[in-house]
């Protein structure tokens, strides 16, 4: 039977559990993106008439051109949370296959890679290679590492709002971070003792145990989260 739900078991005995998107809500994503991209190059070539052969046409215009292609959803995916304006409305993301968020490095492996996924024509080799595995991975995230999953109403981070954020002490292994991120998310599910025992297993990444620990990795939860 067709099983979209990914696994993976993470430090201290957690195990995070996502589902796969397949091509179609994907390909929706896309499309209003690149409707979006579409609007925002016709307005810029409006604007850039007045300059003549400067604009419309000119260096200038190019440039923006490369800019608004490649870096639009890398600049989306990095900085809101793996997700471009298509993939809030669809309710889905990019994450890496450990299910941390994706870094700027893999991001931009992804999307460069769109042109290969483009071959022959309209995306054939990408849709062809996402239908011949279970994951749903396209050549770019094959070779970034990333999938594209469905975001649960339960892992949105509106109940982390209050919460002041705050930046690991050091720089943290992806899997240190899925850690805290699912620490983040599920702490309302678990009991203080609970809380307190993974907190200890994390005591080398926030150097306090207990309540004090707890406290600590939600609020570095909220960082990775993006609360600001």
């Amino acid at each position: 039977m067709l099983d979209t739900r990914y696994r993976v078991e993470i430090p201290g005995g957690i195990n995070l559990e996502a589902r796969v998107v397949g091509p179609i809500p994907r390909c929706f994503a896309f499309a209003i993106d690149l409707g979006i991209r579409g609007i925002i190059i016709f307005i810029m070539s409006l604007l850039s008439i007045p300059f003549g052969s400067f604009g419309m046409g000119g260096g200038f215009f190019l440039i923006f051109l490369f800019v608004i292609e490649w870096l639009y959803p890398v600049l989306f995916e990095v900085f809101a949370r793996g997700q471009t304006p298509g993939k809030k409305l669809l309710k889905i993301t990019v994450v890496n296959d450990d299910l941390s968020p994706v870094t700027l490095g893999t991001s931009m492996v992804r999307n460069l890679l769109r042109t290969v996924d483009f071959l022959p024509l309209f995306y054939l080799a990408g849709l062809v290679t996402m239908l011949s595995n279970q994951r749903f991975q396209r050549l770019g995230d094959l070779a970034a590492g990333t999938l594209v999953i469905s975001v649960p109403e339960s892992s949105k981070p509106a109940v982390v709002k209050e919460i002041v954020p705050l930046a690991p002490p050091t720089p943290l292994l992806r899997t240190e971070q899925s850690s805290i991120i699912e620490f983040m998310q599920r702490s309302n599910q678990l009991s203080g003792p609970r809380q307190q025992e993974l907190a200890n297993i994390l005591e080398g990444i926030t150097h306090e145990k207990g309540d004090d620990g707890v406290e600590r990795l939600q609020r570095i939860g909220a960082w990775f989260l993006g609360v600001r």
